[in-house]
This record gives C-alpha cells, structure tokens and sequence, in this order.
C-alpha cells in the first residue's frame, strides 16, 4: 500500500471508527484508593503494634523496625493476591525519566512438586536487578553487575491493572553495590531531609517550639498530546524519536485560539475519564483536565501531595496515560515539542513547603509585611534562585526541552523570580530596612447586578516568568513535559536548605549581639534582597529587552541548550552545594552529568539518523515521483499545443537537490567521532548537527508545499493534529 493510500485508509478508519463506551460512572468514595495499600487498608490487616510502628515511620520519617517485615509482606501478599495479583515487582527510577520494574512471582516450589504461594519480609524490603544495565555514569565498570532496591515505606505499595493481570508494585529505591544513589529517589529524600533540618532550625529560631517535619509539596501539570495511532504508526519520527522531524504547518494551526478551554473531543473525554478512573483506583487525585493551547494537546493536573508520593505518582500518571491511549486507539506524545510551529508540551511544578505545626510556609496571609515567617522563608527562595539559577536550569536541561524553552508558550532559559505586584512592593521596603504595609485584595464590581462581587487578587500571574508565585506557592514552568519531577524537586528542596540554613546562621549571629528578632529578621532579608534581589522580575521574560538587561545589568546567566547548561553540574560550588548538604556525593554528580550529557547526545544522534533515514527513503523518492508524473504530465500536453509554466518542476527540482547536498553534509558531520571531551560533543551536536537537521527539515517541509498530496507518504500536520 502505498503512503498516501494508507493516509487515506487511516482518515476513513478515524472517521468511521465506534468510540469505546465510557465505563459506567462509579462513586468517588467506592474507587477512591482500592488499589493502593494504604494505612487504612494497613489497619485493617496488621497487628495493632506492628500498624502503630510502620504508621510512626511514615508519618514521622523514623527509621522501619526490620523485626515488623515479615508480617507486612505476608498481609501485603495476602491484600494483593485478593486483587487478583500473582506476581510482585519492585518499581524504581533510574536515571532514565522513565519506570523500571522486575517481576517476581509469589510461587515457591516445595520438596513435594508442590507450590505455596511466598513473600518475605527479606524479599518485601531488599530485591536485586542488574545494576549494570541501568545508566550509571561509570560509578562501576559494566562487568560489575550487582544493584539494590530497597523498599521506601513513605509511598504505598499498589495494585497496577493490565488486560494481562495485575501485579503488586512496591516503590523501591534503587543504589549500587557499593552504595551510590542509581535513581531520582534517593536524592530526593534526602533532599528532603536537608530542608527539614534548616526549616526546622530556622522556625525554632522565630520562636516555635513545638515543630513538626517539615516537608515539600508538589503539584505536577501534565500537558500531553494525542495522536491517533493510524496516523502516529506511519510516522518513524513519532515512533523513534518522540516528535515529527518533518511536517509542514498547516493553514490553521492556533492563532484563533479556538482549542484552548474549548468543547473536550468526545473521543478523547471518553480517553480521559478512563485515565482518571484508574488514577482514582491508584489513590492519584486527578483535579483538573481540559484542552491546552494547541490543536490535539490537553492537560491534566492533580491535587498537591508529598514531593516524594507525588514524584511517584507523577510517573504512575504518564505510565497511565500511555497505556490507556493505546486502548482508545491513541498514541500519547510526551515530548515536549512534537509538532513545529504550535505549543509544546511542559510540566509545571508547583512546588511549596510546609509541616503539620505551622502550616505551608510560602502562605503569606492576608497582611504578608507582617508575616514573618513568609518574609523569611520567600527570601530564602529569592536567594537560592538567584545563587543556583543556573542549576535550576542544568535540571531540566533535555535535547526535548531545548525545542521548546524560551519560545512563546514557554518561559526562557533565565531563571527569574516572579513575585507579583504585592510582595515586589513588600520587598522593596525591605531594602530600604522598613517594612509598613503591603497591597490588599480587592472586590471587582462587574456593573451587573444579577453578577456577584469578584474578590481581586492584590497582584496579577505572569505567564512568561520560569518560576512564579502564585498565591501560596512557586510555580516552576520550565520544566519538561517528559521529565521526572525529582530532578526539579531536588534542586528546588537543596537550594532552600541552604538558603535557610545561611539564614539561620546570620539570625543567630544577630540575635547573639541583643537585637530582638523582628529586627534581625529586617537585617538579614534585606542582605538578601541587596546581594539577590536581582533576580526578581516582574516584566515580560519573552522580550529581547529583557535577555539583554538580565546578562548584561543583572549578571543573570542564559544557558540557551543543553549543551550551555549541563556542565553547570561540574562547578566547583555545585559540588559544594550538594555534598554540604548531603544530598549527592562527588562521584553520584558526576555520574548525573555524565548520563544526562550521554542521553543528550544519543538523542541528537537518533534524530539526525532518523532525518537521512525519512529523506532518503520516504521524501527524496516521493518529490521523484511526483517530478516525473508532472513533467510526463508536461510532456504530453506540450504535444497537444498546450503549454504550461514549468517553474514547479524547477522549484521542485532545486529543493529535492538542496535537500539531498544537506543529507550529505548531515551524513559527513554525524560520521566525525574524534572529540577531546564530552563537554566539546555536546556542543558540536546543538551548534552542528541540529543546524544541519533544521536546514534538510526546511527543503523537505519546503517540497510538502509543493509535491501533490496523492504523492506525499507521510501524515501531515493537519490530519494528525485536527483529525481525531
């Protein structure tokens, strides 16, 4: 079947295709959590001693008492195989943004030919996969093959429900023989205890004695696009790469911004509910969910969770959404640029920190200039941002997310503050050592009296700033739609227990000298605001005005690729910030720039593979075929008399011949290995090979303009993004 033919079969297949019948509604109360073993189900199924020590440790983070093992892995197995499970898998996050998991069946074979069915507090806590087969950025030697999972009781375990059985996860860390963090996991604990330590050193400090652990809290906006999986199967970019490396724009593509809010596809709302059901089922609060920006991209959102349950359950969440696509006939993108010339796909962080004693810490009230907890601990953000923007930026640094970073529907590769109009003033008066008022809420009069009084926020959201606040939170915009979120809560969790615990040092060098604490409090913010301030921005973080003035007067750095931001990973102070903390060692950095820097590169690589491949084999052959059907076309009917402009055959021509001199310099420039350091191959594919990808992308999306559409082989824009 030739490529248009099979275009045209999928369209009619799309079109005249039945919709799955959505699932009979379900009450929220009866799904909510039934595949999760949670403390309620714990309760109910351990000893009273043993529910009361594994509750302390989840609740309080003290260490699991091993002598408990045994009897949770039994009423673990139990609870699962009444779900119908056989099979348990220890799930972990290895440095690849993606799930990894082992399957292990409950079945023991006994001495009699018999079987029990088995699962030991031993096997419930440690497993063992190949450690070698996982990226590890030469911590150990390929030959050396031995890795842990170990089982993190803060994240339930759960019950995962495929047409092929259910099996039993357990969320598990995953650590070399030799003790080195493999994962995002391991980090982000840590990280997490970093901040609980300052955070809980500095409220002591304001005077609370009464202090609980102290946590951050992650809300995760996933932004996704669907194809239908016609279309996505014919395209080898969407299968190998993640995005279309050919397509030209269609004649309407967003400007009307008709897509965005709009009426959810019937499809794809039957897609949905499906997701949330399962989501549901996983104890994952899915909130929100509606038409993004662009033609065939939706979001979906979840209420805020632990940073360390709602990492977990952010990978579950695009686990489901794949998976559930492909029984609707979807195929999921989750790259953050698929298409071209419209929106990409991103994953805003809203990130915050708080504790069960004082509440969130990022919550000004309705008087911020008298709250001084907020002032101390927003300061500490403004100060981490600006000290370790560059890092910020180095962790969410992915060959994908160069497509779309600093473009109209995302936030620059300049790490800024935006604070909005009230708190700006708030810290302004900082600077000046007094601090007397802050801007209040307003009321909205719509001047319609059937219409209520609308209560006006005291200052207005920026969409261009990479991180926001938005009211009782930071909203990190910039991260990738295909990333993990550990990577980002990391950064952001480190940089704040460094922030925090600077300023708990200089509060108790001022209280040491007799000043009461609200004034030492005035003194040390406004260091802050003096040494940092800078970072703060409010304006619009697309305009070139702004990229001039943040480098050249702020000092703010611009880090444009991958390849600009990765070997930020390598400073000296970076190495500093996250030893001191305890975070990552030495060598688990350098092990982290060693994989990304590879996965970079690999990415690139593919992709330029891929465009000689699709040039070669799949456009090059069509504009041929379309050249000599119209230049016979021409032939005959310059016999009859009739004569024709030709100047589309030239124009035909000179492009396929433009095209195929660029696959050559591709070809050439992809075959050059001979490179002093990875930090130099890094940046010979952004500044060389996607250049010369762009350049052979440009005569092909060129030759789609002009070559017949009976002729062209691949899906186009505008079936894949409207056809649905």
């Amino acid at each position: 079947m030739s490529g248009n033919a099979a275009r045209v079969q999928a369209v009619h297949q799309i079109i005249n295709r039945e919709l799955m019948p959505p699932k009979p509604p379900e009450r929220l109360e009866e799904i909510w959590a039934e595949n999760v073993f949670n403390l309620s189900k714990m309760q109910a199924s351990l000893p009273k001693p043993v529910f009361k020590s594994i509750k302390n440790t989840i609740l309080t983070g003290e260490r699991l008492d091993p002598s408990i093992a045994d009897t949770v892995a039994t009423a673990m197995r139990d609870w699962a195989m009444s779900k119908g499970a056989l099979y348990y898998a220890h799930v972990f996050y290895p440095m690849t943004n993606l799930t990894a998991e082992k399957h292990d069946g409950f079945i023991s074979v006994q001495g009699d030919g018999n079987v029990i069915s088995e699962f030991s507090g031993k096997v419930l806590v440690q497993g063992e996969p190949d450690g070698s087969s996982f990226p590890n950025g030469g911590i150990r030697d390929t030959f050396e093959a031995r890795g842990y999972t170990g089982w993190d009781v803060t994240s339930p375990a759960y019950i995962m429900e495929t047409d092929n059985g259910s099996t039993l996860c357990i969320p598990t860390v995953f650590v070399s023989w030799t003790g080195e963090a493999l994962d995002k996991k391991v980090p982000l604990l840590r990280s997490i205890t970093a901040m609980d330590k300052a955070a809980n050193k500095v409220l002591k400090i304001l005077g609370n004695t009464n202090v609980a652990p102290v946590n951050s809290s992650c809300g995760a906006e996933q932004e996704y696009f669907l194809v239908d999986t016609n279309f996505a199967s014919q395209r080898p970019d969407l299968l190998l790469a993640g995005r279309t490396l050919f397509g030209k724009a269609p004649a309407k593509g967003q400007e009307f911004d008709d897509h965005y809010f709009g009426a959810i596809p019937e499809r794809v709302q039957v897609f949905m509910q499906d997701v949330e059901s399962t989501l549901y089922k996983l104890g994952i609060p899915a909130k929100t969910r509606h038409n993004e920006v662009a033609p065939g991209q939706f979001e979906i959102a979840p209420f805020f969770e632990a940073a360390n349950v709602a990492s977990d359950h952010q990978q579950l969440l695009m686990t489901v959404l794949r998976h559930t696509a492909k029984k609707h006939g979807f195929t999921c993108l989750l790259h953050e640029k698929p298409f071209a010339g419209i929106n990409g796909s991103g994953k805003h962080v809203n990130w915050s920190v708080g504790n069960a004693t004082q509440g969130n810490l990022l919550d000004p009230g309705d008087s911020p200039h008298d709250n001084a907890q907020f002032l101390v601990f927003c300061g500490a953000v403004i100060r981490g941002v600006h000290k370790y923007g560059s890092l910020m930026r180095a962790v969410i640094a992915t060959a994908s997310n160069d497509h779309r970073l600093g473009a109209n529907e995302a936030p620059p590769a300049i790490m800024s503050v935006y604070l909005g109009t009230q708190l700006e003033e708030v810290f302004e008066q900082i600077k000046t050592g007094t601090v007397t008022e802050s801007r209040q809420k307003g009321v909205m009069d719509l001047g319609v009296d059937v219409l209520p009084y609308l209560t006006k926020d005291a200052g207005d959201r920026n969409r261009t700033s990479p991180f926001a606040f938005t009211g009782n939170r930071f909203e990190f915009r910039a991260v990738g739609s295909s990333q993990s979120v550990s990577g980002p809560l990391i950064v952001l969790n480190t940089m704040l227990a460094d922030s925090l615990d600077w300023i708990g040092n200089r509060l108790e060098s001022e209280l040491s000298k007799g000043v009461e604490c609200s004034t030492a409090i005035i003194t040390v913010l406004k260091e802050v605001m003096e040494e940092h301030g800078v970072v703060v921005f409010g304006g619009n973080g697309y305009s070139e005005e702004w990229h001039k003035m943040a480098v050249e007067e702020r000092g703010l750095s611009n880090l444009r690729t991958t390849a600009d931001a990765l070997p930020v990973l390598k400073e000296e102070y970076i190495e500093d910030l996250f030893e001191k903390t305890g975070v990552l060692t030495p060598v688990e950095l350098e092990s982290r720039f060693e994989v990304y820097a590879e996965q970079y590169i690999l990415s690139i690589e593919v992709e330029a593979k891929l465009v000689i491949s699709m040039a070669k084999t799949l456009i090059y052959p069509a504009a041929m075929n379309y050249l000599s059907s119209l230049s016979s076309t021409m032939t005959n009917l310059t016999s009859l008399g009739i004569e024709l402009d030709k100047s589309s055959v030239q124009t035909i021509a000179d492009l396929s011949n433009s095209m195929v001199a660029a696959l050559g310099q591709l070809s050439d420039a992809l075959g050059k290995h001979d490179f002093a350091s990875t930090e130099e191959k890094m940046q010979y594919c952004a500044k060389t090979l996607r250049p010369l990808m762009d350049e052979v992308r440009g005569y092909a999306d060129a030759l789609e303009g002009e070559v017949a559409d009976s002729f062209w082989p691949l899906p186009t824009y505008q079936e894949m993004l409207f056809v649905k």
